[in-house]
């Protein structure tokens, strides 16, 4: 069973830097939901039940679509799949509180005030010239990392999703409408055992 990819030190400089946040969600998807069919063959043990002679009398592979032991199925999203998700959540909305909260250490800061000082002198003459008009100021970081939030939280739904199909259909429960549901009722046992 693959082990849930150990979370990073979580503080807003972690989170300005886009490039180590996007690293730690892009391995972390990597490590779980990217690789689950793998993660779920290794749950399958086709030797518990014994040699069955007659499986000697069938011609070409066997179907690899075999369901999964469901307790198996259920001790890994207990101790991998859904751990690794609330990981990566609890850094989505910590960044996204980083996001809207004030930033007074914002290196840009001065370069967005000479900006704009500098945007109240502009001539702007859009007969000569049409482009005259435009301004595009340095966008703070705050802003730019509440984006970034919000284009992950989409990729992690539609990862979630596919993740949680190939679960389903492995372990034999397509009872399940999403993964909402199992996520919060984890959740909840998680915190009762706190």
């Amino acid at each position: 069973m693959n082990a849930p990819l150990d979370r990073p030190k979580v503080t807003p400089q972690f989170c300005f830097d886009t490039v180590a946040l996007r690293e730690f969600l892009r391995l972390s998807r990597a490590s779980v939901d990217d690789s689950i069919t793998q993660a779920l063959n290794a749950l399958n043990t086709p030797s518990a039940a014994g040699f069955d002679p007659n499986s000697t009398m069938q011609r070409g592979p066997r179907s690899i679509s075999r369901q999964i032991d469901g307790e198996a199925c259920d001790d890994f999203k207990k101790k991998v799949l859904f751990p690794t998700w609330q990981s990566r959540s609890d850094i989505l909305h910590y960044c996204a509180l980083v996001a809207t909260s004030p930033d007074p250490t914002d290196p840009t800061a001065a370069i967005r005030e000479s900006e704009a000082a500098k945007n109240k002198d502009r001539v702007v003459d859009e007969r000569l010239d049409p482009y005259s008009g435009r301004f595009f100021p340095t966008e703070p970081r705050t802003q730019a990392l509440a984006t970034l939030v919000r284009t992950e939280r989409g990729v992690e739904n539609i990862v979630r999703h596919r993740t949680w199909d190939v679960v389903k259909t492995r372990c034999g429960q397509q009872h399940l409408s999403g993964w909402e549901q199992p996520m919060k009722q984890w959740e909840m046992e998680t915190e009762k055992k706190r």
